[in-house]
């Protein structure tokens, strides 16, 4: 039996990919030894880090004057990294569900840090909109695609204040304008990786305008300064990373893949709206996420959510309970996600339907 994986992360991922990893990790290039146990300074690594930074920019048509960084830690570390390196005063987020909400828990450790605009009024089902941008902040911070609720902010937002953008889900899923942005971030296993490496782009004349003396790790010129280098790096997600980026660079581009998502998206969601069973989480339909979607039974099937959730994967649908906060179901559809795995999950539910 096929299986597909709509896991929210860490999640599917081209097969071709994993097989040249696979490889690397026995033998890298040839020379004899594993991937994961070169030096990461080796003549051998060193093209594999420059030509991962480069694809990124290429792939998101990044401007001159961004560094390209691989970092440890996860988005999470990101969240205290961020206000270290631009929070001079106060900053700004827009609250649009859990990771935005640790993200600013994190800045207010760092000076004085409010909330913009929020969603948690009616459980994050919707994208805020139509909210004043103090211009007293240091930066807007937002959360692009919001894996456990299921929305998504589809286009860059014009802001008059410094922006900072956490895309760990939907990075590389449509063009992306990164002049508006000072910093993009994000846990790289949806749409660029496995799990153990963070991608930062960041501008490099808006560092430095902090007073605070920022440790050595959590300081991004220290990374640039070194291209990523000042500590070993996660060689092998690196290389996944790059592998990844080959794959799509060769499949098309951001441009591809954001028809792709859409095609996905149209398909299940047309499915869940059309299904009795069946209704989708998120409110504001031009909110619904293309990276995560969340749907749950009706009332008056909610007693089937077991038995859906044991039909589904006993027909090769892995990963699509949904998160604890909404119930439920996600099928999350990153890149690397089949039309055909799409379709699958669509007769099944269409099978179940049948049956009651």
């Amino acid at each position: 039996m096929k299986k597909y994986n709509f896991g929210a992360g860490p999640c599917v991922l081209p097969r071709e990919v994993i097989e040249k990893t696979a490889n690397a990790i026995l033998d890298f290039n040839g020379i004899g030894l594993s991937l994961a146990e070169i030096s990461h300074r080796s003549k051998d690594f060193k093209p594999v880090m420059e030509e991962a930074q480069q694809l990124v920019k290429e792939v998101l048509d990044v401007p001159e004057g961004y560094s390209v960084l691989f970092l440890g830690g996860g988005a999470s570390l990101q969240f205290c990294q961020i206000p270290a390196n631009f929070l001079v005063k106060k900053a700004g987020y827009v609250n649009t569900g859990a990771w935005a909400k640790k993200a600013m828990k994190e800045a207010k450790h760092f000076g004085e840090t409010i909330e913009v605009a929020s969603s948690a009024d009616d459980n994050y089902t919707y994208i805020p909109k139509g909210y004043a941008v103090p211009s007293d902040i240091d930066y807007l911070h937002v959360t692009t695609n919001n894996t456990i609720y299921g929305t998504e902010l589809h286009k860059d937002i014009d802001v008059p204040v410094r922006l900072i953008g956490d895309m760990s889900s939907d990075i590389f899923s449509r063009p992306v304008d990164v002049s508006k942005y000072d910093c993009i971030y994000g846990g790289a296993q949806k749409n660029l990786s496995m799990a153990g490496v963070t991608f930062v782009i960041v501008k490099d004349d808006a560092l430095g305008n902090v007073e605070r003396e920022i440790p050595t790790m959590l300081d991004y010129r220290t990374h640039t300064k070194k291209g990523s280098m000042f500590n070993t790096p996660p060689v092998v997600p690196i290389y996944t990373a790059l592998e990844n980026l080959r794959w799509l660079k060769a499949q098309g581009g951001v441009k591809t893949m954001e028809k792709r998502a859409k095609e996905r998206a149209d398909l299940l969601y047309g499915e869940i709206d059309r299904n009795k069973l069946f209704r989708g989480t998120v409110k504001c339909e031009e909110d619904r996420s293309y990276m995560n979607i969340c749907f749950v039974l009706n009332d008056e099937y909610a007693d089937l959510q077991d038995d859906f959730f044991k039909f589904a994967t006993e027909r090769g649908m892995v990963g699509i309970k949904g998160h604890r906060d909404v119930g439920g179901f996600r099928a999350s559809c990153y890149n690397a996600m089949t039309i055909e795995g799409v379709k699958a999950l669509v007769s099944c539910m269409q099978d179940y339907e049948k049956k009651h």
